[in-house]
């Protein structure tokens, strides 16, 4: 299965690709293609179609992680050419909604510290969580899902979430996993999310990523809040929230 960021190359470092404007026609329905990263299409797209496509090299690279991977080589290895061209694409002209940052893990990166403006990052994460009319990790249904919603989702699941759902108790996972899927979400500049209220531009999970980014993972059992920080997921804060949410 082909990952975003996908290419093909003619052998001397001449390189293929859907750019912003074909993805979104491809994600329109508008072309013949179901895929904006398929090695096939990209290929039939640029007129290499059949056995021609067997001339062709196919890469794939995650901008993300900086992981470059050679799929096939069916010519010249010219991959050294190939791999410095996509590590200095313009992204905003391939996936105009993806925001290139380091990828954060907050029990091992950052030594989560608790103050004041950590417990109003809580209370404000709490309240958001509270406010949306569905699951965090609906926001994936947006159109970005149909290019790098997976791919941007396994490469945050691989460096992070897997550890840290591997950290806290089963019982909290749903707040957690929901952390994580904000998380995931940060990665993203999108016009509207779903089951959210208006937004005033700003990311509406942003407590919940300002809380991560700081070293500090919420969990919620159905009674305290808790913030875990460090590599044993120590708990290093608790909130019960009266009836008023206070």
């Amino acid at each position: 299965m082909c990952h975003f960021f996908s290419c093909v190359s003619d052998g001397n470092g001449k390189i293929f690709y859907f750019n912003a404007k074909m993805r979104a026609r491809v994600i329109a329905g508008e072309t013949p293609y179901q895929d904006t990263d398929s090695h096939t299409s990209i290929a039939d797209f640029f007129g290499y179609r059949g056995n021609q496509e067997d001339t062709l090299n196919k890469y794939e690279y995650d901008p993300l992680t900086g992981k470059f991977v050679i799929d096939r080589l069916n010519n010249m290895d010219d991959s050294f050419l190939v791999e410095q061209q996509v590590r200095a694409l313009d992204w905003s002209t391939v996936v105009p909604e993806l925001i290139i940052k380091p990828i954060v893990h907050p029990l091992r990166d950052v030594t989560g510290i608790i103050d004041e403006t950590a417990i109003a990052l809580l209370k404000e994460w709490t309240s958001v969580r509270d406010s949306i009319r569905g699951p965090v990790w609906a926001w994936a249904g947006d159109s970005v899902r149909a290019s790098i919603k997976a791919s941007v989702g396994d490469s945050v699941g691989a460096s992070v979430g897997d550890s840290v759902r591997a950290s806290v108790r089963d019982s909290v996972w749903a707040s957690v996993g929901d952390s994580v899927w904000a998380y995931i979400g940060s990665f993203f500049t999108l016009s509207s999310w779903w089951y959210i209220n208006e937004t005033d531009g700003t990311y509406p999970f942003q407590p919940c990523v300002d809380l991560w980014e700081r070293g500090l993972v919420p969990s919620f059992d159905g009674a305290t809040w808790r913030l875990h920080a460090g590599k044993d997921d120590a708990v290093v804060y608790e909130w019960i929230p009266d009836e008023s949410g206070i």
